[in-house]
């Protein structure tokens, strides 16, 4: 592992530097600097906007007086960018400071893309782009008119994406926006339900889950809390149309039958379901499924469940905490299918301690024979907030391979599926510097992914640690008003919640 130093002489652009650095040198330790120049502009500018900035640096030191492997410098010049390395090369671009911030960030991100590149021999599959939402590009593209050979022009040249990522951003750019264009997007909202309970803490998982021997007593006044949230918004949203629904979590299941019902009934309820598209209940573990949830499910109009088993490798399940076997999987999927579900997702984790390309084969034809009607596969991401990644120490000899051919593999399998990909996006610290890819059969695709990704529309969300977006002045502004993740702090400050989704509405929904 490298400790790598990057030094600024003014905040500008930092994270794209960073994720780039990350990205070629996975596992480093990456640490931040800024000159005192760019901490006395950065203390300027704070004074005169009246508002601190927030930068990932910690220390004001010049890199080249620390101990690194390797330092790289940033200099913002009035007429001229330099990107340098600690070994005296050095490449630059000019550009004027008056210049469109877009073209200033992509000619840095060229500059270190193609040093880096340089130095370690290696491309990344998608290029310089440093974004979590690839499609957004190519997107916004064709709703100007472009044709898809001059996106893909575009998308080589300017951020040196492959050739395959290309083709993967436009196919489902494309298809993102086909689905689009079947309703007006702009006059409703979606809304997402949180159930923050799961059976057990999987090693990878980041969200804020509370695992049930722990948390079970909190079940009954999270529920009263988070059913006095939805009759606020289905209040507030009165005139609006609801297009979506998605129940997450967590795991959804972990609720018993009887609580599962009452969550859905709520729903129904307080809601006007006349014009929904899609209602998605993430069924998730399949060591919570059951035939009276599920029944609970089929009393409502749940158009579309998730029963993910992210591998079909026992080892692997015992090792990252999921305590159900793949015979339980296989078992909930097929009682799912004699009841009646014809819209079934599986999530699958490719990267996961210990798998690599026969692992994943197995899991893949293990899904084939099942045919879900949707497929979710995702490049595992070591996120600080994971046991995985706090513990890395106890898994040093165990592998985390992600590769090209593996992501092909599960593109194939897709395909041999009948499904084409129809959002898809990215994470920090992601494996093999790749992506999360959604796959569908026609017609079966998550509208709710695809607005959440595209940031298309509204999103209303309840419940402990969920994230309300607001979408409005035609797409062009994008604002989030978020409910705290503790458990208790969520059911005792549950009017607070209220206020702070009021004072969204009411700036930017003006209602």
């Amino acid at each position: 592992m490298l400790n790598i130093s990057l030094t600024f002489n003014k905040k500008d652009f930092e994270y794209d530097v960073y994720s780039l650095v990350r990205a070629f040198y996975p596992g480093s330790q990456v640490k931040m600097f800024y000159t005192p120049e760019a901490e006395e502009a950065a203390a300027d500018q704070s004074n005169s906007q009246g508002d601190a900035l927030q930068s990932q640096a910690r220390e004001t030191v010049p890199a080249e007086e620390m101990e690194y492997d390797k330092t790289y410098t940033i200099t913002y010049l009035p007429e001229e960018i330099i990107f340098a390395a600690g070994d005296g090369t050095a490449k630059s671009a000019a550009v004027s400071e008056k210049e469109d911030r877009v073209v200033r960030k992509n000619l840095l991100k060229q500059l270190v893309y193609q040093t880096l590149s340089q130095e370690t021999g290696r491309e990344l599959p998608w290029g310089d782009l440093t974004g979590i939402r690839p499609t957004k590009i190519p997107m916004g593209l064709l709703e100007q008119g472009w044709k898809n050979t001059e996106i893909a022009e575009h998308m080589r040249n300017t951020y040196f994406c492959s050739p395959a990522k290309t083709a993967l951003a436009l196919a489902t750019a494309n298809r993102e926006k086909a689905i689009l264009q079947e309703f007006d997007y702009k006059t409703g909202y979606s809304l997402y339900v949180g159930i923050p309970f799961c059976p057990s803490i999987c090693l990878y998982c980041s969200f804020g889950s509370h695992a049930l021997k722990t948390w079970k007593h909190m079940i009954e006044p999270y529920l009263e809390a988070l059913f006095k949230e939805l009759d606020f918004i289905a209040e507030k949203m009165k005139g609006w149309r609801l297009d979506t629904v998605y129940i997450g979590g967590g795991t959804p299941t972990s609720l018993e039958a009887e609580q599962l019902d009452r969550l859905l009934g709520k729903i129904q309820a307080s809601f006007d379901l006349k014009d929904v598209r899609e209602f998605t209940v993430e069924a998730g573990r399949p060591d919570t499924i059951t035939g009276d949830k599920l029944a609970a499910i089929r009393k409502y109009p749940v158009t579309r469940i998730s029963i993910n088993p992210q591998t079909m490798n026992q080892n692997t399940l015992e090792l990252i905490g999921r305590k159900h076997t793949v015979e339980e999987t296989i078992q909930v999927f097929k009682m799912a299918r004699d009841m009646g579900f014809d819209n079934i997702n599986m999530d699958l984790i490719v990267g996961l301690p210990g798998e690599g390309k026969a692992e994943v084969a197995h899991t893949l034809e293990q899904v084939k024979q099942l045919d879900p009607e949707s497929l979710t596969v995702h490049s595992l991401a070591l996120k600080r907030a994971t046991r995985l990644n706090l513990f890395k120490d106890q898994y040093e000899e165990i592998s985390f391979e992600n590769s090209a051919e593996i992501m092909e593999m599960t593109e194939h399998c897709a395909r041999e599926m009948e499904m084409g990909p129809y959002y898809l996006y990215r994470q920090k610290n992601i494996a093999g510097n790749f992506e999360n890819v959604g796959y569908s059969k026609v017609d079966k695709y998550g509208i709710y992914n695809i607005l959440i990704m595209e940031e298309k529309q509204t999103i209303m969300a309840a419940g402990s640690g969920a994230s309300t977006k607001f979408v409005f002045q035609n797409g062009e502004r994008i604002e989030r008003v978020e409910n705290v993740k503790d458990l208790k702090n969520y059911v005792e400050r549950i009017d607070e919640m209220l206020e702070r989704k009021q004072q969204g509405i009411d700036q930017y929904l003006g209602r």
